[in-house]
């Protein structure tokens, strides 16, 4: 795996306009990891790349009437079956973390990439989704020198009390 203009190469793309640019396009300094899946608790759908894409139907499933109109995004999403697919270039700001902080220094997305894995809280992740994290972070390692194993961390780090994902049923040890 490699980036390209600030892309992952060999993966799908499906750009999002749920982006702008960083305030310091040299900082990126942080990963956060998240979890979603739509609607909740079902997966290997397309609805995802509906929200980040602004095109979801609020007639597809009651949750999406109260969802539909939000505007986020995320640079990554990494599916069940360990497939990629990248939404944001990693050099401008995605829309995933909200207000947050970290150590310190908020808005979170101003220097942050956020990968998306598909799942929830309460379910384990599975193996393919681990193998390819580990891959990605180590592309992301080698191309964005002030990222650094140290700097890897959950939304419900980053936004205590409002956020609680990647959840129990993330095992940390498994990207180390």
């Amino acid at each position: 795996m490699s980036i390209n203009q600030h892309w992952l190469t060999n993966i799908t793309k499906t750009p999002s306009p749920n982006c702008n640019d960083r305030p310091d396009p040299t900082d990126i300094s942080l990963l956060v990891i998240h979890c979603i899946s739509l609607p909740p608790g079902e997966f290997d759908n397309t609805y995802i790349d509906q929200l980040f894409c602004n095109s979801l139907n609020p007639d597809d499933h009651p949750y999406f009437k109260e969802i539909h109109q939000l505007t986020v995004s995320a640079h990554l999403l990494i599916k069940r079956n360990g497939s990629c697919v990248q939404y944001v270039p990693f050099d401008k700001r995605a829309w995933h973390a909200g207000e947050s902080n970290y150590d310190g220094q908020n808005n979170c997305n101003d220097f942050s990439i956020g990968i998306e894995l598909e799942g929830t809280e309460s379910i384990d992740y599975t193996e393919a989704q681990y193998i390819r994290l580990k891959v990605v972070i180590d592309t992301l390692l080698k191309t964005y020198p002030k990222l650094s194993r140290q700097r890897i961390t959950g939304h419900s780090e980053i936004a205590p009390g409002r956020k609680a994902d990647p959840g129990a049923s993330f095992d940390w040890q498994k990207i180390k």
